[in-house]
């Protein structure tokens, strides 16, 4: 994770679209929140669902993560270590590790901590590679954080040391995925990253499951949802394609174009979007609280993409200035050679 792309950008028009790209992929996101509410109300555990979403999305996307490498096998080889860090961490890991935290403490104060981890994207990135966040960005960030512990509604939690380890290790797993999403000099394609993680992440949970450390149980009664009744396996497809397979290809593509620490906090759009899915498909009306905490974090978002956009512009003269300075640098040439005795 050493080389990644920068968290600031001169091009407007790529931020524009890694923008887009990275509300797409938290709303996608956020549909596998109530998609799986509804299948868990008709007897499917957690571990089944999460089993089954990766490895669907796998399924869809692996033959168009092929087909984008036109050829370059070597691509595949060469990050080879990237993508199994990728599927362990960023896909696998989060994911069991949040679902064992739940099992030991409330779901608000699980997903506060593993939603730390943009704040963990930016500590990393100032400690480790000295990019150090402007004004601007902090005080997103403090207002994005307040504005998800209104939306979670966290009064009367408790708190366990056991499932805060766990939390934690579900946010460290997610902030492997916003790291390594921006790597831009991989030469791997979107899809195929997303291909190669989503494999290796079915793998690992398949591995957990034939273990029994996932348990897995299933149905095939119709799954209740925005008032109708839906037959199983299309909530199922649902998710491996949308919530596996276009959020993780277009959180990737967004990675590239806007950074780690910007591509992060977008991704808390997540929690907003899953609110407002709740209340349309689930019928949970967000309270008062949660819908004050949901303009909170939306405005924390806005307020860190402008002091990336700021230090963008302030950034770029200075590139530019480095650009040119290596087009013109001059070299003394070098003295004829003596004539021999």
């Amino acid at each position: 994770m050493d080389r990644m792309t920068p968290d600031v950008t001169a091009g407007r028009p790529a931020t524009s679209t890694g923008l887009i790209l990275a509300v797409v992929s938290a709303v996608s996101f956020s549909l596998s929140g109530p998609l799986a509410g509804a299948l868990f109300d008709t007897g499917w555990t957690p571990g089944a669902v999460v089993l089954v979403r990766v490895a669907a999305g796998a399924l869809v996307v692996l033959p168009l993560g092929l087909r984008a490498l036109r050829g370059d096998r070597g691509a595949v080889r060469r990050n080879a270590r990237l993508i199994v860090v990728y599927g362990a961490l960023g896909v696998a890991a989060t994911q069991f590790c949040y679902f064992v935290a739940v099992q030991h403490m409330q779901v608000g104060p699980a997903l506060l901590i593993e939603y730390s981890a943009p704040v963990a994207v930016v500590v990393w990135l100032w400690l480790r590679h000295g990019q150090r966040p402007a004004r601007t960005t902090l005080g997103g960030i403090a207002l994005a954080v307040g504005g998800l512990v209104l939306v979670l509604d966290l009064a009367g939690a408790r708190l366990s040391v056991v499932g805060t380890a766990w939390a934690l290790g579900a946010m460290v797993g997610a902030s492997v995925y916003f790291l390594l999403n921006a790597r831009a000099d991989t030469g791997l394609p979107p899809l195929s990253l997303a291909a190669g993680g989503l494999t290796v992440g079915a793998a690992v949970l398949g591995l957990l499951a034939a273990v029994g450390l996932l348990p897995v149980a299933a149905s095939t009664q119709p799954v209740a949802l925005g008032g109708a009744a839906l037959p199983w396996w299309s909530v199922l497809a649902v998710l491996g394609l949308v919530t596996a397979g276009v959020a993780y290809v277009t959180g990737i593509a967004a990675g590239r174009r806007l950074g780690a620490r910007l591509a992060a906090f977008t991704g808390l759009l997540e929690v907003l979007s899953a609110v407002l899915l709740a209340w349309l498909l689930l019928d949970e009306l967000p309270s008062p609280v949660q819908l004050t905490g949901g303009v909170l974090v939306l405005g924390g978002v806005v307020v860190v993409q402008q002091g990336e956009a700021a230090a963008a512009r302030r950034a770029a003269p200075a590139a530019a200035v480095r650009r040119r300075r290596g087009c013109t640098a001059w070299t003394a040439p070098s003295p004829p050679p003596r004539p021999s005795a």
